[in-house]
């Protein structure tokens, strides 16, 4: 049951810009499942390649001896002939039983490791681009099997090629996900000091490949204890913080994914008070408002992928005790706050309902422990919105409800501004559910409305409220609570 108490959440060929944009949406849904279900999610370049629009590209599968004779015309011949070599390679990788085949061959790896390291630039883009396939499987083994490069992709990542680094990024970012060997031995190598250099990059695709990388090293398991540490004492977190303060240079794509990075560092809760210290609370208070004000611009689907990561970091900032000493939420005691956060609800029960639980969870936050934001949240006329999210789902039901119950447990004053209204009528509505979590959040707010404001009650047993009760006298969960209602309407 929420409590009343801050709490913790845990293609086909065309532009370069509209493919990012088609891979941040499939993030967006491969993100959700991996909350979900605990899925490995991973990124695939293979769409950008121009040449896999042309004419004779179909990709076979191909056996052992197949395999052995690129492998073979990948190491002789003139540049070109290797290079067609190591493309049809590729394109044969993107079938699973190539890459068992491929994994299988004694030398094959180490092969494709000397091609990758060779001083000829379109022989080592192509080995990279076979790697990449390989680090998109999802079979764990042939993560493993790529072990003998993953060094080389880190030390890459200082080439002179922004494109060569954003692939060796990506690749980078499957693996770590897929295998913990992976991370053991980048770890030691370097990788948080060689990020914290990329973060430097002036290329937005450079820039967005890194956040995905990080953001997959960042979902490892042992992230508390063996990763998240290094990179606070590095300087990634101010870097990704000023890579989401809002104005013409903020990149969206960019911003999606450090938020999701600053979201896996929150939820570690290793050294929440650093990012606060840094100015975390006010960056993303910033970024929320501004992006209340796009999403009354544009109807721009992509808006909630960014509205997401950057709720819950804000909602989970916000119940640090840190919070109150640095005069973090000062920061965000403002009714701008509360109308920004309404804005995006409004566009969620539009467009995304699914998200509409996280921007509640925020408003939640707000506020259980602050009065000023209940008086904004009354102030500014927005209790008849709030209800009127009730018919969504149990879960916006009790969430709305719990909201209504932070501001009523303040007291009378702020009793005396929930009645009269629509209040009343709706709580007897969800009295007629079926649900025991909507019930019961419901039966708490009736207790606060009727120990505050007691002309509630007679409106209450004018309006059938006790046959209304008695639907539920007989469930274990509500009992109590039923019958100490009932003797209250009773005595009032």
């Amino acid at each position: 049951m929420w409590s009343r108490r801050q709490g913790r959440l845990r293609p086909v060929v065309c532009g370069v810009e509209e493919l990012r944009r088609r891979r941040r949406e499939r993030e967006a849904v491969l993100r959700k499942a991996r909350r979900e279900q605990q899925l490995v999610s991973k990124r695939l370049l293979r769409d950008d390649a121009p040449e896999e629009a042309g004419e004779g590209c179909v990709s076979v599968i191909l056996g052992e001896t197949e395999v052995q004779q690129l492998l073979r015309q990948a190491q002789r011949g003139t540049e070109e002939k290797r290079e067609r070599a190591l493309v049809s390679l590729r394109r044969s990788l993107q079938h699973p039983e190539t890459q068992q085949t491929f994994i299988r061959l004694e030398g094959s790896m180490r092969t494709l490791v000397g091609l990758l390291t060779s001083n000829q630039a379109l022989l080592q883009l192509e080995a990279a681009r076979c790697l990449h396939e390989l680090s998109h499987s999802e079979q764990s083994t042939v993560a493993e099997a790529c072990l003998p490069a993953t060094s080389y992709l880190l030390t890459y990542l200082s080439s002179h090629s922004s494109d060569f680094i954003e692939l060796c990024l990506y690749t980078l970012g499957n693996l770590i996900v897929e295998s913990e060997a992976v991370r053991r031995q980048l770890l030691p190598q370097g990788i948080v000091p060689t990020l914290a250099a990329c973060i430097q990059s002036p290329h937005v695709a450079v820039l967005e490949a890194l956040g995905f990388a990080l953001s997959q090293l960042l979902q490892a398991k042992e992230a508390p204890e063996k990763i998240i540490p290094s990179i606070l004492a590095s300087t990634l977190p101010q870097h990704m913080l000023q890579l989401l303060q809002p104005g013409p240079k903020l990149n969206p794509g960019v911003a999606v994914e450090f938020a999701w990075c600053l979201h896996y560092i929150i939820c570690s809760q290793v050294s929440n008070s650093l990012l606060i210290a840094h100015g975390a609370l006010s960056t993303l208070g910033l970024l929320l408002l501004d992006l209340a004000e796009a999403v009354q611009r544009t109807d721009d689907a992509g808006l909630e992928l960014l509205a997401c990561p950057v709720l819950r970091c804000v909602s989970n900032l916000l119940t640090e005790a840190e919070v109150e000493t640095v005069g973090g939420q000062m920061q965000l005691r403002d009714e701008r706050v509360v109308a920004a956060l309404f804005i995006l609800l409004q566009f969620f029960f539009q467009k995304q309902p699914s998200l509409l639980p996280e921007g509640l969870w925020l408003l939640n936050n707000l506020t259980a422990k602050s009065p000023s934001f209940c008086t904004s949240l009354l102030s500014l006329d927005l209790i008849e919105p709030l209800l009127q999210l009730l018919p969504v789902s149990n879960v916006v039901s009790v969430m709305v409800l719990t909201i209504l119950c932070n501001v009523a447990e303040k007291g009378p004053a702020y009793c005396q501004r929930l009645w009269p209204g629509p209040l009343l009528p709706a709580l007897l509505q969800t009295l007629f559910l079926s649900d025991t979590e909507v019930v019961g959040q419901s039966l708490e707010l009736l207790h606060l409305l009727f120990l505050y404001q007691p002309e509630a009650v007679q409106v209450f047993l004018q309006q059938s409220g006790l046959q209304a009760l008695e639907r539920h006298q007989e469930e274990a969960q509500l009992q109590d609570r039923v019958y100490a209602l009932q003797q209250t309407a009773l005595q009032g």
